[in-house]
């Protein structure tokens, strides 16, 4: 997926029947999603659904970088990828499919989601390798310096609990961080 497509998924799959009423609110949406991107993000994966308080859908981004929600007519939530502690998926009678996720910025829940599962999985990748390629490759400074040493340590620790690390990941993380 890239920019170019994401108008055209939101138009055709997050949007639902009346995509042709919204497709200029929806492209808006998408391209104010692409004038906010970071260097380098790109689009992963897509998938509509509502906001805890929404009656209208709108549509759930994973980037490289963010997890965005967009909803026509206001601006992108934005949720930073290494900022993700925990990503929890149910399924409920009332709601449908509900993603609750836990941020360094707060807690979101998006409802109704559709195709919820390989976007939960596209999600939980996209994480994964964003922590990656944000762990530090030189060696970490000494944990006298600022306590940084200790809040990238907990950090990565929250992500293991939450399961967007696994074992191996972690270990290797954490023994990045601790080279001297």
């Amino acid at each position: 997926m890239d920019w170019s497509d994401l108008v055209t998924d939101i138009a055709a799959d997050a949007l639902g029947d009346s995509a042709s009423k919204r497709l200029p609110k929806a492209a808006q949406a998408a391209r104010a999603a692409q004038a906010d991107a970071l260097p380098g993000e790109q689009p992963v994966a897509l998938t509509a659904c509502r906001g805890k308080d929404d009656w209208a859908k709108g549509a759930l981004l994973v980037t490289t970088h963010r997890l965005l929600y967009l909803k026509e007519g206001r601006p992108g939530v934005p949720v930073p990828l290494t900022g993700i502690t925990h990503v929890e998926l149910k399924s409920t009678r009332l709601s449908g499919m509900v993603l609750k996720v836990v941020a360094l910025s707060g807690a979101h829940r998006w409802e109704g989601l559709e195709e919820a599962e390989e976007f939960t999985e596209k999600l939980r990748s996209a994480i994964r390798a964003a922590v990656s390629a944000s762990a530090p490759t030189e060696p970490a400074p000494p944990a006298g310096e600022g306590g940084e040493l200790l809040d990238q340590l907990e950090r990565l620790a929250a992500l293991h609990d939450s399961g967007a690390l696994d074992d191996a990941e972690f270990a290797a993380a954490k023994k990045r961080l601790l080279q001297l």
